[in-house]
């Protein structure tokens, strides 16, 4: 298993796990598009926090493993990662894609996973970070919104960003169609960013994400 730049691992098949909290229509698009070919890896597992969320449906459906670990009480992380940490290391996952998945994370999963756990958010970041994000930018009048493929830091959506897809909010739109919109460009773009990080070289140029030769200077 060869590492690059930023901890991301590169050019050998990956074996990825999905972190879902609801439908898990993104977790049911991943799948197909790591069956389709020219994914780098596969989706081995699926790990949800909430027991009767659909995406376990989907996850039984489409014959991939799925588990709930204990979350504890509180609302918004996981009181304790660990159970988490060992159902990834015993499927032998090397890299998360969180889909909707509603809480933060913190250690030990943050620095197992260093650089190797993305994310995808229903808005241009950093524009509308957190929760509501499309309600938000269509109550403040926003002309565009869009969806963000990000690297997962401690910080909230604030991390490097891989690829970003723009929805125009036309006239007459409503909250539910737009979002609508913005969940099938979704779909795309996490498949396409996915696809671009685990198989290039990515970079770090300050807070810029490059693909390619490191800019020379001077």
């Amino acid at each position: 298993m060869r590492l690059i730049d930023c901890g991301v691992l590169a050019r050998t098949p990956v074996s990825f796990a999905v972190l879902a909290s609801g439908s898990g229509s993104n977790f049911e698009a991943l799948v197909h598009a790591s069956r389709a070919g020219g994914f780098p890896g596969s989706i081995a597992l699926l790990l949800c926090d909430q027991p009767g969320a659909m995406a376990l449906e989907r996850a039984h459906r489409l014959g991939v493993p799925a588990e709930c670990p204990p979350v504890g009480s509180r609302r918004t992380r996981i009181e304790d990662e660990r159970p988490w940490l060992d159902s990834l290391r015993a499927h032998g996952i090397q890299a998360i894609l969180l889909a909707g998945f509603m809480r933060r994370l913190h250690s030990p999963l943050l620095e197992a996973y260093a650089g190797n756990i993305l994310n995808i958010h229903p808005s241009l970041l950093p524009a509308f970070p957190g929760l509501r994000s499309i309600e938000r930018a269509f109550e403040h009048g926003a002309r565009v919104v869009g969806c963000t493929v990000h690297v997962v830091s401690e910080v909230v959506d604030g991390g490097a960003i891989i690829g970003q897809r723009a929805v125009e909010v036309l006239d007459g739109d409503h909250v539910e169609g737009l979002t609508r919109r913005v969940h099938e460009a979704e779909h795309k773009l996490y498949r396409e960013s996915v696809c671009r990080y685990f198989g290039g070289s990515p970079h770090l140029e300050g807070r810029r994400l490059v693909f390619g030769s490191p800019a020379r200077h001077g």
